[in-house]
C-alpha cells in the first residue's frame, strides 16, 4: 500500500514539474523579442518538460512493455528536438536581414 503511494507521489510530482517547466517556457516564448531567444525557450520546454512528464507517466504506469515505449519516445524527442531547433535557427540566420544588428553573425551565415 505504501509503495503505491510513493509511486503516485513520485510520478505526480514529476508530471507537475514537467508542466511547470512548459508553462515557464511558454512565458519565455511570449516575453522574448528575438526569434533565436524564443526558439531557445521552446527547446527547453521540448527537452525538459516532456522528459519530466513522460518519466512521471513511466513511474505511474509501472514497469511494463508500455514503459519501454515511453522511453523510446523520450529518446526520439531528445534526438529530434535539437536537430529541428538547429535547423530553425539556421533558417532564421539566413533569411533575417536585421539579425546582424542584434547578434554577431559571420558573413557566410554560420554560427
Amino acid at each position: 500500500m505504501t509503495m503505491a503511494w510513493i509511486q503516485l507521489i513520485a510520478g505526480g510530482s514529476l508530471i507537475v514539474i514537467g508542466i511547470m517547466t512548459m508553462c515557464v517556457a511558454v512565458i519565455g516564448v511570449y516575453r522574448f523579442h528575438y526569434v533565436l531567444n524564443r526558439m531557445h525557450a521552446s527547446a527547453m520546454a521540448d527537452s525538459l518538460g516532456i522528459l519530466f512528464v513522460i518519466l512521471g507517466l513511466m513511474i505511474l504506469s509501472g514497469f511494463r512493455f508500455g514503459t519501454l515505449k515511453l522511453a523510446l519516445v523520450i529518446a526520439f524527442f531528445w534526438l529530434a528536438g535539437p536537430v529541428s531547433s538547429h535547423m530553425i535557427g539556421k533558417l532564421e540566420v539566413l533569411i533575417n536581414e536585421n539579425l546582424k544588428e542584434d547578434c554577431e553573425v559571420t558573413e557566410d551565415g554560420d554560427f
